[in-house]
C-alpha cells in the first residue's frame, strides 16, 4: 500500500483553510501521519542530505553537486530547512549502512535523504532512500534514475520531487522547465529573445534572436512546443515552436490582422487567442492541423489574455465589457459568460491552475500590482504580492507556486522574474542572466 510518511514534530504549525489527513489513529499513537497541507503556514521541517556517497572515482564531483541541488530545491520550497553538515553527528559511509537514528534524532533531523552515484562512461546513476528519522522508517522505499552526465541536474531534481511527494502527498515541480522573454538593453530600447531554462534558473538556452519583439510564451500540455507572439512582420502574430528543434512557423499569418495572447488546450491540438480586426479586440479558437479558426465572443469590449480550464469545459479571459478590465469565465465553445471578479481595481493575465481549484490574476488597485488567487467562482480573493509593477502569473506542475514578472521603477528599472508559494509566504526571485519576463511554466518532464 502506498503511503506518505511524516512526522508532525513541528513547532507552531498554523492553519489557514489546511487539511490535515490522518493514517488510521496515528495522531492518537503519536505516529507516522499522512499531511495534506493546502493553504498553510507551516514551521519547516528538518531534514539532512549528507553528500551522496560515489560509486566508482568519477561519480565524486556529481555525488556532492546532486545532494547540493536536492537540498536547494527542498528547501527553497519553504517546508522544508536543511540541518547543515556541520552539524551531523552520523557520517554515512556507504549507501547500505544500517541508519543510525538516534544520531540524526539528535539533531533534530525528522527527514533523511541518503544516496549514491555511479558513472559508467557517459551514463549517469542515483539511488537513493528518504527516511522518517522518528519512526526510523523508509518513506516508501529506494528509488533510482538513470541518465547522462550531462543531465546530472535533472537526476537530482527528479530525486527531490520525489522526496517532495513522499513528505507532503503532492506532485513535485522540481523537474522542469521555464520558457521566458529575456531582455537586455537600456529600458527605452530593450531587445527581447525566448529563452528556456530550467525552473531554478539553470541552463538557460536562447530560442530566438533578438531581432523582433516578442512576447507571452507559453508551454503545450507535452512540453514540446511554445506558442508565442512576435512583431517579426511589424505587427503581432502567433508563432509556435518546436523546443527539441528550435524550428518555427506561424499560425496566425493574415496581412494586417492581429493576433496575439495564444495558449494551448489541454488536448494540445487547439490554441486560442485574441485577435484584433477593425478596432475590436475578441477572443477565437484555431485548430492547429487544419487551421480552422472559430469566434468564441463577439462584443465592442476587449476580450483577451484567454486560459482553459484543466479539463477543457471552460475559459477564463479578461474583459472590458463592464468598463475596466474584469474577469470572466464562459463555456470552452462560447457562449455566455459570467463575471467573476468583483473588487476593487482592475483585473487581467488570468491563469487557471493545473489543480483547477484557482484562478491567479494581476490586479491593478491603488497605484500598486499585485499577484492573486480566487477561486473559480470568484470567491475568497487573496492577494500574495504587492510592488510597483507585477504581472502575468504561471502555475507550477503541482499548483503550489505561482512565478511572475516584477519590473522595478525608474529610468533604469528592468524586469526580473520572481515566484511565490500560495499563501504568499515564501517570495523570492529567480535568477537569470539578465532581465526577464512573461515566464511560463512546463509541465513536469518525461
Amino acid at each position: 500500500m502506498k503511503t506518505y510518511l511524516a512526522r508532525l514534530a513541528l513547532i507552531g504549525l498554523t492553519f489557514c483553510g489546511a487539511v490535515l489527513a490522518l493514517n488510521g489513529s496515528a495522531l492518537a499513537q503519536n505516529g507516522p501521519l499522512r499531511i495534506e497541507i493546502d493553504q498553510g503556514v507551516i514551521e519547516p521541517l528538518p531534514y539532512a542530505v549528507p553528500d551522496f556517497i560515489p560509486d566508482d572515482p568519477a561519480a565524486r564531483d556529481y555525488a556532492a553537486q546532486i545532494a547540493r541541488v536536492v537540498a536547494a530545491d527542498l528547501s527553497g520550497t519553504g517546508l522544508f530547512r536543511e540541518v547543515p553538515a556541520s552539524a551531523h553527528i552520523s557520517k554515512v559511509a556507504a549507501f547500505d549502512d544500517a541508519v543510525k537514528f538516534a544520531d540524526w534524532k539528535a539533531v533534530n533531523a525528522q527527514a533523511l535523504i541518503t544516496g549514491a552515484v555511479s558513472v559508467k562512461g557517459k551514463r549517469l546513476t542515483v539511488r537513493f532512500r528518504a527516511y522518517d528519522v522518528f519512526s526510523e522508517g523508509e518513506l516508501g522505499g529506494g528509488l533510482q534514475f538513470s541518465g547522462t552526465t550531462d543531465g546530472w541536474r535533472r537526476m537530482a531534481h527528479k530525486v527531490a520531487d520525489a522526496v517532495y511527494s513522499r513528505i507532503t502527498g503532492e506532485g513535485g515541480y522540481f523537474d522542469s522547465r521555464v520558457v521566458f522573454v529575456s531582455e537586455t538593453g537600456p529600458k527605452n530600447d530593450r531587445r527581447k529573445r525566448l529563452a528556456i531554462m530550467d525552473y531554478d534558473g539553470a541552463n538557460v538556452q536562447y530560442l530566438t534572436n533578438s531581432d523582433a519583439i516578442v512576447l507571452a510564451p507559453r508551454f503545450s500540455p507535452t512540453g514540446d512546443r511554445v506558442l508565442y507572439t512576435s512583431y517579426e512582420t511589424g505587427f503581432p502574430q502567433i508563432h509556435v515552436l518546436d523546443v527539441g528543434k528550435v524550428q518555427r512557423r506561424i499560425l496566425s499569418a493574415d496581412d494586417g490582422i492581429m493576433s496575439f495572447a495564444p495558449r494551448f488546450a489541454p488536448d494540445g491540438r487547439t490554441v486560442v487567442y485574441s485577435q484584433a480586426q477593425g478596432g475590436n479586440t475578441d477572443i477565437y479558437t484555431m485548430d492547429i492541423a487544419s487551421g480552422k479558426r472559430t469566434r468564441l465572443t463577439n462584443a465592442p469590449s476587449i476580450e483577451t489574455a484567454p486560459s482553459y480550464s484543466p479539463d477543457g469545459s471552460q475559459i477564463v479571459f479578461e474583459s472590458d465589457r463592464s468598463g475596466a478590465p474584469q474577469l470572466y469565465v464562459m463555456p470552452a465553445a462560447g457562449g455566455a459568460a459570467r463575471r467573476i471578479s468583483f473588487g476593487t481595481g482592475r483585473y487581467g493575465t488570468p491563469v487557471w491552475s493545473p489543480r483547477g481549484d484557482l484562478i491567479a490574476f494581476t490586479k491593478q488597485s491603488k497605484g500598486r500590482f499585485h499577484i492573486g488567487v480566487m477561486r473559480t467562482d470568484g470567491s475568497e480573493e487573496r492577494l500574495l504580492t504587492a510592488s510597483f509593477l507585477d504581472e502575468g502569473p504561471t502555475w507550477s506542475p503541482n499548483g503550489r507556486v505561482i512565478m511572475f514578472t516584477r519590473e522595478t521603477q525608474g529610468a533604469s528599472g528592468r524586469a526580473l522574474l520572481y515566484s511565490v508559494d500560495i499563501t504568499g509566504r515564501n517570495l523570492k526571485p529567480v535568477r537569470t542572466p539578465d532581465g526577464a519576463s512573461d515566464p511560463a511554466w512546463s509541465p513536469l518532464q518525461n
